[in-house]
């Protein structure tokens, strides 16, 4: 994508929700969400402009699982 995109997730139950994107060495570029969430759909812009070209990884945590997607920023 670029240089934004829309990470679209699901929360099945009332859960803290954290949502942030590593770079591929896996250090932390940005926090997108930190809250308590009800169930349902959400969804949250990524802007990579002010990072270069590169694999990055998006992951949610709630309750304790986590999910882990590949991006892929070109510029």
């Amino acid at each position: 994508f670029n240089p934004v995109t829309t990470i679209r997730y699901t929360v099945t139950e009332s859960s803290n929700v954290r949502l942030f994107v590593t770079d591929a060495r896996g250090v932390e570029i940005a926090t997108l969400v930190n809250l308590r969430m009800l169930p349902g759909s959400y969804s949250v812009l990524f802007d990579a402009a002010g990072i270069p070209s590169g694999v990055y990884f998006y992951h949610l945590v709630a309750d304790g699982q986590k999910l882990t997607k590949r991006m892929v920023v070109i510029k």
